[in-house]
């Protein structure tokens, strides 16, 4: 199915088993955020881990309840802000591969501080531990999609980010699935049945670690430190062809050309001249746009914060016991998932970005204002026995709502909010890019895992629900408007796209720019390949020389 989607005469061999360990290294990396978002929700929701750190201490008031558990839960979202802007430094200083084990370090020591708050029940322990975790796990989305749109073919390259955010709701199966099986079979006396299930971070983080020493470090990144004889070695490994293949070769030249342009147009200034580069043109400040409001409206959908909270959210809607609600949110993570794996393999790059943007983002809104108005209505949920027939009947579709919702989220803004950061900005800029989109992630999910609970109690949860449906609203239309298409480009060329005219870029940008490939995709018959391979390796010729 890949193949029928090319748009070029494309070597089979680009599509080899190298660039597939590539892109199952790296796209792991998403569970890292997965598991946290598994985990702490439902570890939260254990008894042991309540009694411990006082969840429901009588002392304290409904709204210090709510602060307490919205701190436990957000500081790995606080300490991710701080890896997101640390990852721009890291990433381009030692390069994905190193970057890449740097964070596992810090995941794992993080972790290991959090567990080892089981032993006394201290919350600084907590604290601290989750937000070093952060540090680690906000790194890993800047690093895993800047490489997996740095080494994809361009008709691959939605599938290969979306492997990343696929990989999230992977982590957030495994620990919805490892918090139920251990609250069934571990003593609710014993700490164990919250650490047990944690430790799968340590598990994840030892298997990227030792992995990433097999895999091929991303040539972009080679060419733009000069190493250009390691870049070929490196390119010609991932797409399986002879290095003066003139696929290969006009990959190179593409990549040259961009990363001699941007020198040119920043004359090699230092990381501040990177920074004014990137608000000093109108293509430039569209793309920021692109990055603040994808993060900005994904994250104030709601959807994130039922994916932490989902054992509240289906308590909300009738599940009431802690082996029933944590079963139910078990299977929100097997649907989550299994919709990931249907839009990276068959919607990203078959159906494009935005028309699955869109269609994901009214199945959220339909979600959630069906959960609103329900909410609105029926006030007996918590006492099912009485509740009418009906009143049941719509309360087993408000369970189904959030399944929906769940389906939603992952075919439009869990794949488009990595895919499109890592895909918009040019070589110079895109990890900074990268960056800043992963800051703005972090700062919201912060925000939002630390207001839904008092939300909750402020506008209840009707309110909530309906806060939630009108940011869907609203993001729908700005995607209509503001969403450039760029399934079948390549990296290089989507520059093309943001020298339009702000208006057009949104909803013209692909159809204006069809014609603008890389450096030989209008090249059509083999001795035109020929001929334009020729030039390639004279320029690469004088480059060296």
């Amino acid at each position: 199915m890949l193949w029928l989607k090319r748009q070029d005469d494309s070597p089979k061999e680009i599509l080899n088993w190298k660039l597939w360990y590539g892109v199952f290294v790296f796209g792991l990396m998403g569970a890292a955020r997965g598991l946290d978002e598994g985990l702490i929700g439902t570890s939260a929701s254990q008894k042991s881990f309540i009694n411990l750190f006082g969840l429901k201490d009588p002392s304290l008031s409904e709204n210090q309840q709510a602060d307490l558990l919205s701190n436990i839960t957000s500081m790995v979202q606080l300490g991710s802000i701080g890896g997101a802007l640390l990852a721009f430094f890291i990433t381009d200083k030692i390069g994905r591969l190193w970057a890449t084990r740097e964070l596992c370090i810090v995941w794992v020591v993080g972790i290991a501080i959090f567990l080892g708050s089981a032993s006394n029940g201290s919350i600084g322990m907590v604290y601290a531990g989750r937000f070093i975790a952060g540090l680690g796990i906000g790194q890993t989305t800047v690093v895993a999609p800047t490489y997996l749109a740095e080494v994809s073919p361009k008709f691959t390259r939605g599938l290969a980010v979306c492997m990343f955010s696929g990989s999230v709701y992977l982590g957030i199966m495994l620990g919805y699935f490892a918090s139920w099986g251990c609250s069934i079979h571990i003593s609710n006396s014993s700490e164990m049945q919250w650490v047990v299930p944690n430790l799968l971070h340590i598990y994840f983080a030892a298997i990227i670690f030792a992995t990433s020493f097999f895999a091929i470090e991303s040539p972009r990144w080679l060419v733009k430190i000069g190493k250009h004889e390691k870049a070929s070695s490196n390119l010609s490994r991932l797409r399986n062809l002879p290095v003066d293949h003139w696929y290969v070769q006009s990959e190179l030249l593409d990549i040259n050309e961009q990363l001699d342009r941007e020198r040119e147009a920043t004359q090699g200034a230092h990381w501040t001249g990177v920074l004014k580069e990137l608000v000093s043109s109108s293509a430039n400040r569209y793309r920021l746009m692109l990055s603040i409001m994808s993060q900005l409206l994904g994250q104030w959908s709601g959807a994130n914060s039922i994916t932490i909270y989902a054992p509240e959210y289906f308590e909300m809607v009738g599940q009431s016991g802690q082996n029933e609600k944590l079963f139910a949110t078990a299977i929100f993570g097997v649907v989550k998932f299994v919709s990931a794996l249907i839009c990276a393999l068959f919607l990203i790059d078959f159906v494009g970005r935005k028309r699955s943007l869109m269609t994901g983002i009214t199945l959220q809104f339909i979600s959630m204002l069906y959960m609103a108005i329900f909410l609105f209505i029926d006030t007996s949920v918590d006492n099912p026995e009485t509740q009418t027939k009906s009143q049941k009947s719509a309360a087993t579709g408000a369970i189904v709502m959030i399944y929906l919702s769940g389906f939603g989220w992952a075919m439009g803004w869990n794949s488009i909010q990595y895919l499109i950061n890592s895909e918009i900005y040019p070589l110079r800029l895109r990890a900074i890019g990268g960056s800043i989109a992963m800051t703005i992630h972090f700062v919201n999910q912060y925000g939002n895992s630390k207001a839904v609970p008092s939300m909750f109690i402020g506008m209840e949860h009707s309110g909530t629900m309906l806060f939630f449906s009108l940011v869907t609203l609203i993001g729908l239309a700005w995607a209509w408007f503001f969403l450039p298409e760029l399934a079948g480009k390549s990296l290089e060329s989507i520059d093309a796209v943001f020298e339009l005219p702000w208006y057009l870029i949104g909803r013209k940008g692909k159809e204006m720019t069809l014609a603008m490939g890389g450096a030989v995709d209008n090249f059509g018959t083999d001795k035109e390949k020929v001929e334009a391979v020729e030039d390639i390796q004279e320029v690469s010729a004088e480059r060296k020389a």
